[in-house]
């Protein structure tokens, strides 16, 4: 009786203070900086912070948040810190980047183990990881994060709960500086640019200005038919339509957007009654939720990762056995993509899993048109995620941020340069930092190559935005990639060169180190006859030409035609021309969705960006 009261009062007095998730064990604080540690506690407490010899006391406003300033702490550690009964333990200072954007700074570590099996045994204490949990919150700013967010070290019982290209750069950085490296990530796969900014800096894109009242009536109707019922195994699904899969909903005839359900019933033999297995469901668009036998399995919340999810022991029966699919695609485009695996493996026994399925239609979100258009852009989420993620977490102080994102912009890429712009003047002014530095991802070539010079190219469009804005924007830097993607998958892995050549760029922004840290930047144009002279600054040691002759520059006269050129490094510039155009007027370099034969460098071996001389 004695032991339960004791524990019973230790709650109680555990419970008057409640602490933000980023305030735990492992975590990294930023050296040499003033800190700040927040929370929130009971009216009349009193808050006694105890760390490195020094003791901080205050006391909670009228809202119950309390908030102290620690002293800029020297590199170091582990340490505790305690907080009246509260102790955090194995606390570093180093130096802590904010990583944010959409699914290219998601990509689970686990996937790279095969390409990079270092990372299995990886035993790096010194770098640390906090995923910020999804929170999108259109209607307002929150004051705290969602909860289930942890500090992780980098060493192998732990580092599956990283994601890549944190990884990579917590490692380079650390390798580097020997000082403790805490990545925070905020991030979100398919998110779009405008839904990390703040209403206030989105005043000049009004279609991403959010019409409260419409938002409210939209929510009340989002009501799937199907949830907690289509799922389940023996529901009778005779009335349904036919449908074959792999397929897009257009080829089945499926007009709706929304949330389609699919069905199909396969047989397994005794062998596998109970057994584990494995499901393999190519690729899906949009999103999913997969039920086997009534009992979820896996899902995935946005296009192109693939689906390939355990089914668990004690799920598959002898015999008859359903799967179900909460397929959701808000605008009619939903897939099960062509030439991927559709089936189930397990204790030898393969289930085909394509053909003919069942399909009905959960919820049609086409009556939603109405609220829609008072609503403007809703797919953008303007302001969501900057609202749950990202203001939330402006007290938490970083060295630089990290800024992977565009992939879901690239249809729209002519007004992206100003919404990252407003991104960098928001995330500033929000974490009082007007010299914060920002550390942009070039997006790597992605999709099939093509002949044409003259092809429409979202991503060079949004190439040309990170570039413009890495040379206009002060303390902001980029890295060239369009040699590291993979033309069939918007998720490269070779997430270890990209966060390399981006450190390398860190190195001169951020710790002031005199290096070449970027490619040839294209500076003017001179023509000559029927000959066009490109001349480039960062040329570092000179120019030359990776590996063969130079590619991918293209030539155009006043008609706007362009044919591809040919070009040659002449000195510290490159002389264009073709024999189809006699009075060039513009030029092109790897303007294309997919780049990857462009090869124009530096003697330090970074590419040139991309870009053009014309605004057509």
């Amino acid at each position: 009786m004695i032991f339960l009261m004791i524990v019973f009062t230790h709650q109680l007095s555990f419970g008057k203070i409640r602490l933000p998730d980023l305030v735990s064990d492992k975590m990294v604080l930023q050296r040499d900086v003033e800190l700040k540690i927040w929370g929130w506690a009971d009216q009349g407490e009193n808050i006694t912070i105890r760390f490195r010899n020094e003791t901080y006391n205050t006391s909670p406003d009228k809202t119950g948040k309390w908030s102290v300033k620690l002293k800029p702490q020297k590199a170091g550690g582990p340490f505790v810190m305690e907080i009246n009964e509260i102790t955090i333990r194995d606390i570093l200072v180093g130096d802590v980047w904010l990583a944010s954007g959409q699914s290219n700074m998601e990509t689970p570590i686990a996937r790279l183990t095969d390409r990079f099996p270092e990372i299995n045994v990886s035993d790096f204490n010194k770098i640390r990881y906090f995923k910020v949990p999804t929170q999108n919150n259109v209607e307002s700013v929150q004051e705290n994060i969602a909860t289930g967010g942890k500090w992780f070290t980098g060493t192998a019982s732990e580092v599956m709960n990283w994601t890549a290209f944190a990884y990579f750069y917590a490692l380079e950085a650390y390798e580097h500086t020997k000082i403790p490296q805490g990545m925070l990530v905020s991030s979100l796969g398919g998110s779009v640019i405008q839904s990390w900014i703040s209403q206030e800096h989105l005043k000049d894109f009004p279609n991403n200005l959010i019409d409260k009242q419409a938002l409210s009536a939209l929510n009340s109707s989002k009501l799937d038919k199907g949830r907690n019922l289509w799922n389940q195994k023996d529901f009778d699904d005779a009335d349904w339509q036919k449908a074959k899969v792999p397929g897009t909903w257009k080829e089945n005839g499926i007009q709706a957007k929304g949330t389609v359900w699919f069905r199909k019933n396969f047989d397994l033999p005794l062998s596998m009654d109970g057994k584990f297995a494995r499901l393999y469901l190519g690729v899906m668009v949009d999103s999913d939720s997969v039920f086997v036998n009534g009992k979820i399995v896996g899902a995935t919340s946005y296009t192109y990762p693939p689906r390939k999810y355990d089914i668990p022991g004690g799920i598959l029966k002898k015999g008859k056995n359903t799967i179900a699919i909460q397929l959701t695609s808000n605008f009619g485009n939903g897939e099960f993509v062509a030439d991927k695996s559709y089936k189930i493996v397990g204790d030898g026994v393969v289930i085909d899993l394509t053909g003919e399925w069942k399909y009905n239609i959960g919820r049609d979100i086409s009556r939603d048109e109405d609220y829609k258009s008072k609503l403007k852009n809703l797919r953008n989420t303007p302001s969501g995620l900057y609202n749950g993620m990202i203001y939330p977490i402006r007290d938490y102080k970083v060295r630089g941020t990290i800024w992977y994102q565009g992939e879901s912009n690239a249809g729209q890429s002519e007004n992206y340069a100003v919404l990252l712009e407003n991104l960098i003047e928001n995330w500033r002014e929000v974490f009082q930092w007007k010299q914060m530095p920002f550390l942009l991802v070039q997006l790597p070539n992605f999709m099939e190559k093509t002949d044409d010079p003259n092809a429409p190219s979202g991503w060079a469009g949004i190439r040309e935005a990170q570039f413009k804005t890495s040379q206009t924007v002060p303390y902001t830097v980029m890295s060239v990639n369009y040699d590291l993607g993979e033309w069939n998958d918007i998720h490269p892995l070779n997430k270890k060169d990209m966060a390399k050549r981006l450190f390398l760029a860190a190195r001169k922004l951020v710790y002031g180190e005199r290096l070449v840290s970027s490619g040839p930047v294209f500076k003017s144009m001179k023509v000559e006859n029927s000959t066009v002279i490109l001349s480039f600054d960062n040329v570092g040691k000179g120019l030359k030409s990776r590996n063969r002759a130079l590619k991918h520059f293209a030539i155009a006269g006043s008609d706007k035609k362009f044919v591809w050129a040919e070009a040659k490094i002449k000195g510290n510039t490159v002389v264009v021309s073709s024999k189809e155009i006699k009075k060039p007027v513009a030029v092109r370099y790897a303007w294309s969705n997919n780049p990857e034969e462009a090869n124009l460098e530096n003697a330090e071996g970074l590419l040139a960006s991309p870009f053009r001389t014309d605004d057509w």
